[in-house]
């Protein structure tokens, strides 16, 4: 529709003889978040300029009025696709602060979580962006390769997307006994979809006429407006967090970093397939590394969740039956899981509903004034997200929350390069072009 909004210096530079419009932010391409303005000669696109800011969340500020734990489920909600990869950036963010030392099998978890997280972001990513061009069974085929990969992360987090699974010194919970039953499942499902998706796009002329050699981008100018992750790999830059400053166990497993030739459209489409493929290739050695857990039994062999009912009953009387989310959480599975330091893990369940010295330890946890307390000082540290380097700088004043934190959303950077690599464009490349960006509301407008 023409644009009916107030001029703007945008409009006032406008020629006489061009058509303003708005392409968002209803469009559907657009995802509800984005404003494009163009200015149109026909459909040629001479100019425009990205608005943003209709999914603000106000994501820092919020963090800095919350307690270290409990700003974690707000990292959730940035890369909503990927979850698990931001849990894991904050977490290791404050372990660098704290100085905690994670255990192993927390550390191959963390990993294999991770990657799973990666291959469902790529997957969503794409389906989008093959949908937006009128591929909707490439879209179908991937959805359903999502499937099996969020029965995983259900399958040990309890939940699909906003999973805050990932805590400060190790996870929430031990992987499901079933987990591997499930994972080699996904992986097997997983590829069976990519080999159909290569089959369906890779050579359709269709696909490749809306995307070889449109928008490309340089490897100078991917430098110079901050890109990293699939976006810039497929400049041909080999840059990978993963590789560049590993982190878990990432410099223990064998992968390749894909790298793109033209830095177009179709660039950006093959990096993130074939990014899905080496990420498959880790969790199957993350599934290899994974050092035995301790058996989760009390010191009487009876399981933890039926030792404290029947603690409880013994006091009461009656048969108290304890939630199953304490399941993979028991204290004796806690040296394998999290970090030995009282001031920045939970307490076990089983002191806390079974004694009043636990049920004080816990409450001083979460009370105002009390939990997590880090020294003074400020500390970065960034992941490999799925848009690219997610990193989290943090100040700390020695309080129970942050004096400041702030988020290197990689989807920032690269939406910002959406106006030149548009512009001389036609209008309908601006479809595929923005869905090769894998824009996330959630990171791109915290």
């Amino acid at each position: 529709m023409p644009d009916q909004s107030p001029p703007t210096r945008f409009a006032a530079a406008a020629r006489p003889e061009s058509l303003l419009i708005n392409m968002g932010p209803s469009h559907p391409a657009m995802h509800g978040t984005i404003r494009i303005m163009l200015e149109l000669d026909g459909e040629r696109i001479l100019n425009s300029e990205v608005e943003v800011g209709y999914l603000h969340r106000g994501f820092e500020k919020t963090c800095e009025a919350r307690t270290w734990f409990n700003l974690l489920i707000y990292t959730d909600r940035l890369n909503y696709v990927s979850p698990l990869i931001n849990n894991l950036g904050y977490a290791m963010t404050m372990e660098k602060m704290l100085g905690l030392a994670v255990p192993e099998r927390a550390q191959v978890i963390r990993a294999l979580m991770s990657e799973v997280s990666r291959v469902s972001d790529h997957l969503t990513c794409l389906a989008a962006m093959a949908m937006e061009c009128g591929a909707f069974t490439a879209f179908l085929y991937t959805m359903k390769a999502r499937e099996f990969l969020w029965d995983v992360i259900e399958q040990t987090s309890g939940a699909r997307m906003t999973t805050s699974y990932i805590r400060i010194g190790g996870v929430r919970a031990d992987l499901h006994p079933d987990y591997a039953a499930h994972v080699a499942k996904a992986l097997v499902e997983t590829r069976k979809v990519l080999k159909d998706v290569h089959g369906l796009l890779d050579k359709n002329k269709i696909f490749l006429n809306r995307t070889r050699d449109v928008a490309v981008m340089s490897q100078e100018d991917a430098i110079a407006y901050g890109w990293t992750g699939p976006c810039l790999r497929s400049t041909g830059v080999r840059y990978d967090v993963r590789k560049a400053q590993p982190y878990l166990v990432y410099d223990r497993v064998a992968f390749d970093v894909p790298l793109g030739e033209r830095g177009d459209n179709f660039d950006r489409y093959m990096v993130r397939m074939l990014e899905m493929e080496q990420s498959l290739r880790i969790i199957e050695q993350c599934v290899a590394l994974l050092p035995k857990a301790a058996p989760g039994l009390m010191a009487d062999g009876m399981p933890p969740a039926e030792a404290i009912s029947e603690a409880r009953r013994q006091k009461s009387g009656r048969p108290i039956r304890l939630s199953p989310n304490l399941e993979g959480s028991e204290k004796a599975v806690y040296k394998d899981i999290l970090a030995a330091d009282g001031g920045a893990v939970i307490p076990p369940k089983e002191e806390t509903y079974t004694s009043i010295e636990g049920l004080i330890t816990h409450f001083k946890f979460f009370m105002k004034g009390h939990g997590i307390r880090p020294p003074k000082g400020e500390v970065y540290f960034a992941v490999e997200g799925g848009n690219g380097e997610l990193g989290f700088y943090i100040v700390s004043d020695g309080s129970d929350r942050p004096y400041r934190l702030h988020l290197r959303g990689p989807c920032f950077h690269i939406v910002s390069a959406l106006e030149s690599l548009i512009k001389g464009r036609l209008i309908a490349d601006v479809i595929p072009t923005f869905g090769s960006m894998n824009m996330i509301g959630g990171e791109l407008d915290r």
